[in-house]
Order: C-alpha cells, then structure tokens, then sequence
C-alpha cells in the first residue's frame, strides 16, 4: 500500500508538467510533422494526402549548404561559449561572496534589456560607416574595402554573446556545488593545478557543461533574428529558411519539414543526454547481493 501511495502522490505532482508538456509540446510538434507530409498547392495552402517531397526537397544542394552553415555556426557558438563559460564560473566560485554576487548580477543584467534591442546595439557598432570600422582600418587591422556586417563570423560573434550567459549560469550552479576538497586532495597526493582542473574539477561539474552546451546549441540551432539582422542573405540558416517559407512563400508543408527536421536534431540530443544518464547510473547502481 505504501508503495501504491507513493506511486499516485508521484502522478499527482508529476501530471502539471505533463499535462503542459502535452499540451504545449507534444501535440504542436506532432502536429508539424503531420503538416509536413502533406503536398502544398500553388498559394503554400495545405492540402489532402501525403508525400515526401517536402523532406527530398531538403536534400538539393542549395539547401544542405545552409543546414551545414546551420550546424557549424551552432557548434563552434557553442564550443566557445562553454570554453569561454568554465573559467568564468571557476573565478566565481574562488572569488570573495561580495564580488561573487556582483558578478553574477552583471553576467544577468543584459537580459533586463530586449533582445531586439541588443542585436540592433551590435548592427550599430558594426555599422561600416562607424567609427570602430574606422578605426580598424586606420590601425590596419582590416583592410579599406572589408565589411564588419553581414559574414558568418559576426553571426558567430553575436551568437557568442547573445547565448554566453545561459552557458555560465548552469555551469557555475554546478561548480558552487562541487566539493573543492577534492582539489585539494588532489594537491596533496602531488596533482598540478592544471591537471586537478582537467582531471577532478571538469568531471565534476559534468552536468552543468552539459545543459549549459544544450543551452546554447539548441537555441543557435534555430536562431532566426542574429542572421537576419546582422548576416544577410548570404548567411541565411534554417530558422531564416523557415520564416521565409512561411512569411513569403506561404509554404506550410515545407517550412514544417524545416522545423521537423530541427525538432528530431533537438529531441536527438536530448535523448542521447538521456541514454548517457541511464548507463551511468546503471554502472553506479551496486548490486543488491541477496541471500537464497
């Protein structure tokens, strides 16, 4: 009976989130994959049947140069981020509680400012006729001729700086529960700092890295106003293809066979986080040595 209790007390504290879930996720993204697999007519309405042309059309080459600029923008964005997130949050957490607090409440601040807002702040910095183009250029850094707008890189800079908090956040709540005794074990039984660091400290903040890279690759994944603003149609990736199907074109099949494909990838990973999970409290799990 206790067990049953427990089972039921679970359900009832569980269903709020499933029930949101459901509603909110589930059923909105099994609707898309459903419109994906029916034909358009001439106007992008959607029409009665299914086919997989929506889905072959992803393979023309046009397109998978723009799914493969899409994973290398959103990888490398999230590569430097967390390399950019683990020693930030290691400072943090050695620094005094004081200092500590302010920088956390910097790294928080530029989300009191709209997004909009920010991504327009860094087309105006970049702007080739501002002044830090000209000084660029009287430093000869660049040359007259180079753009500082509009170029896979700048999409990367302001990825970079649009998504670094959500890498930070998760890895110093991480490492603020990270037992620093274990460094100085470490130290006594004659580990170096740097191999302390590589050795102990990143195993044991596993968990943060990971949401922290989640954090930040599945929103670049999608990302759809950073290269539309300061990219242009030479940088366009599958956030921009989609609005574009759907603002423009008025293809609903189609964009939904663009937003499929980039659910399966984030649902992918999501599951892949949870299959690692999984064997690792299976090969923790001990074994439980009953006597016949």
């Amino acid at each position: 009976m206790k067990k049953l209790s427990k089972a039921v007390n679970e359900m009832i504290i569980s269903a709020p989130s499933l029930l949101w879930l459901t509603v909110f996720f589930l059923i909105p993204s099994v609707s898309v994959l459903l419109i994906s697999m029916h034909p358009a007519d001439q106007y992008g309405n959607i029409m009665s049947g299914f086919t997989a042309d929506n889905f072959r059309r992803l393979l023309e080459p046009v397109y998978m140069k723009i799914i493969w600029r899409t994973l290398w923008v959103s990888a490398v964005s999230t590569i430097i981020c967390v390399v950019l997130a683990i020693p930030v949050a290691y400072y943090m957490i050695a620094c005094k509680e004081s200092l500590k607090k302010c920088l956390l409440i910097l790294i928080i601040v530029p989300f009191w400012t709209n997004f909009l807002i920010r991504v327009f702040a860094w087309k105006a910095v970049l702007n080739p006729e501002g002044p830090l183009r000209h000084w660029l250029i009287q430093l000869h850094i660049i040359s007259p001729d180079t753009l500082l707008l509009y170029n896979p890189y700048v999409v990367l800079l302001v990825i970079v700086y649009t998504y670094l908090p959500f890498a930070i956040l998760p890895i110093f709540a991480a490492a603020d529960k990270f037992d620093f005794s274990l460094m100085e074990a470490a130290y006594d039984l004659g580990a170096t700092r740097t191999k302390a660091f590589f050795k102990i400290f990143l195993p044991g903040i596993s968990s943060g890295i990971t949401a922290g890279t989640l954090m930040v690759f599945i929103p670049a994944l999608g990302s759809y106003v950073i290269p539309e603003m300061v990219g242009g149609t030479s940088c366009d990736m599958v956030g921009n293809l989609i609005a574009e199907r759907v603002l423009v074109g008025r293809n609903i099949p189609e964009a939904s066979a663009w937003a499929s494909v980039l659910l399966l990838v984030i649902l992918g990973l999501l599951g892949l986080r949870l299959t690692v999970i999984i064997i690792n409290n299976f090969r923790l799990k001990p074994w439980n040595n009953e006597k016949v």
